[in-house]
């Protein structure tokens, strides 16, 4: 839901009743993960998806039909043999959806989703399945530990939904949290679906070349908050990047050294050249940042590896480096090759293995990892 928070709030401020329906678990191949929502206003207005159109007329329906009744429920969605004219999923897995009206009230969800549209990190709890008195209760859980809003189930319920939710909020991860209608960690009665809304994670590119501009737009176009960097001031200029968010003249290491990274940041190396890289990699080898890539033949690869080993940097912060940056498409362009980069990351932060679906055994859609009711 809360990836909706600029239009939801804008129908809040414009005073109009809405119904959200969220997807709030999936079983096998399922098109949107949990968290993925669809919006209708009274009027009939919709915005976002939870099914990519299989069964979005459908969830639809259930909004209005939530605006009249005033009542939150889940409904199932999967894929039926028998009745290739029945509401379902084509891709054979199944969706849990809950479908809740927003006409007055609902003061923690009010507040997640005008937090979110002013990126402010926040995370919203509710509950997703249990008791029907709870079904549907929220907890806006800040990154101070703050909150508002409540779950229904007492003080000791809300403390627990307020450690799990927080872990979430820190990795900027939505994923379920299990715990018993008493609050405690173990298992029992009661799932939370805990939507964490982040500012975007940052790509940053050193390196001001024809491949950078392509890999900018690139990064723009999957939601990171891009930064070029480099040391040449005639290069690193806004009309050679109009899509970067920020545009720094600097040496390339010492400009990480002082600015925020975290476990989301990618960093993209296209300098190319020993003298900005070697100190620039040494650094971000250290950092424990989300991906490390960096471009080059692979000549060039095995003496950055020389230099690198012989700067101090250790064979396991060395395998971290993906060096020659990107997958192989077989790219030639600088756009072919910002694909080929841009590919290599999404497949890094989700897992993927790089490798054609056809033929292949592995899901098509990953599902969200799941919390664990004890932290590893």
């Amino acid at each position: 839901m809360l990836d909706l928070a600029g239009p939801l709030h804008a129908w809040i401020e414009e005073g109009r009743d809405f119904a959200v329906a969220t997807v709030v678990a999936v079983g096998g191949s399922a098109p949107r993960p949990p968290g993925a929502a669809l919006a209708v206003a009274a009027d009939g207005t919709a915005v976002g998806s939870v099914s990519g159109g299989c069964v979005e007329g459908a969830v639809y329906d259930l909004c209005l039909q939530a605006l009249q009744d005033g009542e939150t429920v889940v409904e199932r969605f999967g894929y039926s043999d028998e009745d290739a004219f029945a509401v379902g999923l084509t891709c054979g897995g199944t969706i849990d959806v809950m479908i809740t009206p927003f006409a007055g009230g609902r003061p923690a969800e009010r507040a997640a989703l005008a937090a979110a549209t002013r990126a402010e990190p926040v995370a919203l709890a509710r509950v997703v399945r249990g008791p029907s008195g709870l079904l549907g209760q929220a907890l806006l859980v800040r990154p101070d530990g703050s909150s508002d809003g409540g779950l229904g189930g007492g003080p000791q319920l809300d403390r627990a939904a307020l450690d799990r939710a927080g872990a979430l909020l820190d990795t900027g991860r939505t994923g379920t949290v299990e715990l018993s209608e008493d609050g405690s960690h173990c298992p029992g009665g009661l799932t939370l679906l805990v939507e964490s809304a982040v500012p975007p994670p940052r790509m940053i590119v050193f390196g001001a070349i024809d491949f950078a501009a392509a890999l900018v737009r690139a990064g723009a176009f999957l939601g990171y908050h891009v930064t070029v960097c480099d040391a040449r001031p005639v290069f690193a200029t806004r009309a050679r990047f109009p899509q970067a968010d920020e545009i720094v003249v600097d040496w390339p290491d010492r400009y990480l050294r002082r600015t925020e990274t975290d476990g989301r940041t990618v960093l993209c190396v296209l300098t190319h050249d020993a003298k900005f890289d070697i100190p620039l990699l040494t650094e971000a080898l250290r950092l424990p940042v989300a991906y490390i890539g960096a471009m080059g033949s692979r000549r060039t690869h095995e003496d950055r590896n020389r230099r690198l080993r012989e700067a101090g940097v250790s064979e396991r912060d060395l395998a971290r480096l993906r060096s020659p940056i990107g997958l192989d498409l077989g790219a030639r362009t600088p756009e072919e090759t910002a694909v080929s980069i841009a590919a290599e990351i999404i497949a890094a932060r989700h897992g993927g293995t790089g490798e054609p679906l056809t033929g292949s055994a592995t899901p098509i859609h990953r599902t969200a990892r799941q919390e664990h009711p004890q932290p590893a």
